[in-house]
């Protein structure tokens, strides 16, 4: 299965890890390593994540407060976000639109 992320997730996922090394080395290269297994978890379960609107699905990342939001799409897993649990949640609903 392929792996696509929306623009926005991209760069929420890249902001997350700069943030994180900014705060103390190699902590933003766990993050992206944590956010990578929860991406293989999808890939092995796919629809079993918590459904979190009628096509979408979050899978909660290890260690860190953040859920990545997919849909599967025939043979594509898009990721819609990577999202910081605390803050707006519903931030990224308007990207399913599109």
């Amino acid at each position: 299965m392929q792996v696509e992320f929306l623009a926005p997730a991209r760069a929420e996922f890249r902001e997350a890890i700069a943030f994180y090394n900014a705060q103390r080395a190699g902590l933003g290269s766990r993050l992206s390593a944590e956010i990578k297994k929860a991406i293989q978890r999808i890939l092995s379960i796919q629809r079993r994540g918590l459904l979190f609107q009628k096509r979408a699905r979050r899978c909660r990342v290890n260690r860190f407060p953040f859920g990545v939001i997919y849909q599967v799409r025939e043979d594509t897993l898009l990721i819609v976000a990577v999202m910081h649990l605390h803050r707006e949640p519903d931030s990224w609903r308007h990207r399913l639109d599109q």
